[in-house]
């Protein structure tokens, strides 16, 4: 690996990210970031409203997003969770040419389910389609597949880190 990392976890809501990327933080020693709690009041006010957001909203996000992933470059790497959906999105995250992508995909019933049976996050399982219908996939990084254990996906990626 290299002195500093940066990795950056993506997917639909309800894949997995903080998972993997509380996981990763763990096996590596650098810190883990979740992306929704970047978010502004309005933006969580109306996603909780079940109103998806538009670009102009994520505009502020993205940017305080790329703003922590240089100032954890500076001091050795993170791991960011982000559903980066959007490729222009990416674009404003990719502050460094060195960053790992993993992207998480999976099966839309298996991710319902899950997002089902989670409690107390704001982003409500109805909203799924609209992360599918935005969701423009990477043709870079890493795609890893969701329909396996978490400690799999840990051991998957560890071993797309290592090239």
């Amino acid at each position: 690996m290299k002195k500093y990392t940066l990795i950056i976890v993506t997917g639909v809501s309800g894949t997995g990210k903080t998972t993997l990327g509380t996981a990763l933080s763990k096996e590596l020693g650098i810190p883990f970031y979740d992306a929704d709690n970047f978010h502004p009041a309005e933006n969580i006010a109306k996603m909780s409203s079940g109103i998806p957001l538009n670009d102009e909203d994520r505009k502020p996000w993205l940017e305080a997003l790329a703003s922590k992933l240089k100032e954890s470059k500076a001091s050795g790497g993170c791991i960011l969770a982000c559903s980066a959906l959007k490729e222009s999105y990416r674009k404003v995250l990719s502050i460094d040419p060195s960053i790992y992508w993993i992207h998480l995909k999976g099966d839309r019933d298996l991710i319902w389910e899950r997002m089902k049976a989670r409690k107390n996050h704001y982003m409500k399982a109805e909203m799924l389609d609209s992360q599918f219908a935005t969701w423009e996939e990477p043709d870079y990084g890493y795609k890893l597949s969701i329909a396996q254990s978490p400690g799999t996906m840990l051991e998957e990626t560890l071993d797309f880190l290592k090239k």
